[in-house]
């Protein structure tokens, strides 16, 4: 379980196909703090460290994962948001993510307003997945609140922490990035589909 506020950022310093399988090696300055087995969120997805050498760590991501998210097209030298599991007891600064992203959106639109920025992303609708007005999403693993709400379709505003500490500040316009929804609303309407049935 993570919060979506994002520890660190990483850089991709290997990437080795496996069969089916990527290992995507990370270097970090948390890596000394790591342990193999441990949970990782890496832009939102939860991934187990399998190796650690000096200050890079090794994570593995099967083929649904790399489907579903957009590790698949990442490079090395690629920075990526990093979150350890939340410790029980913590407070919950963001809001409750599994690290199981749901799909990837394609950033339409990024404006910069005088000290901050509007993240535009769409996102394919046939999964079901919605967001609500001043709702949570996770963007690349970042608790984020959605404003703008339309079908297929949501924005967030960045403050400059957030900007400068993530890899929101490589975001363009044609970047994807992975979602993770509201679990909340997701039950919801899963539910709502089940009586509709």
């Amino acid at each position: 379980m993570f919060t979506g506020i994002i520890e660190r950022m990483g850089t991709v310093s290997n990437l080795k196909k496996e069969l089916d399988n990527l290992n995507i090696t990370i270097k970090s300055d948390i890596t000394n703090e790591l342990k193999i087995d441990q949970s990782i969120a890496h832009n939102g997805v939860c991934l187990t460290i399998v190796d650690i050498k000096n200050d890079q760590y090794t994570v593995t991501a099967i083929n649904e994962t790399l489907e579903k998210s957009n590790l698949g097209i990442l490079s090395i030298g690629d920075k990526i948001n990093l979150e350890r599991a939340m410790i029980l007891g913590d407070r919950l600064d963001g809001h409750i993510v599994q690290g199981h992203v749901d799909q990837t959106a394609i950033c339409t639109e990024v404006i910069e307003e005088n000290g901050s920025w509007m993240f535009t992303f769409k996102y394919e609708g046939s999964q079901d997945n919605i967001t609500i007005e001043k709702g949570s999403i996770t963007v690349n693993g970042v608790s984020l609140t959605v404003v703008n709400s339309k079908d297929n379709q949501f924005s967030v505003a960045i403050i400059p922490y957030t900007f400068h500490n993530t890899n929101f500040r490589t975001i363009e316009k044609g970047t994807k990035v992975n979602l993770e929804f509201d679990v909340i609303g997701k039950y919801v309407a899963r539910y709502n589909s089940l009586k509709e049935s």
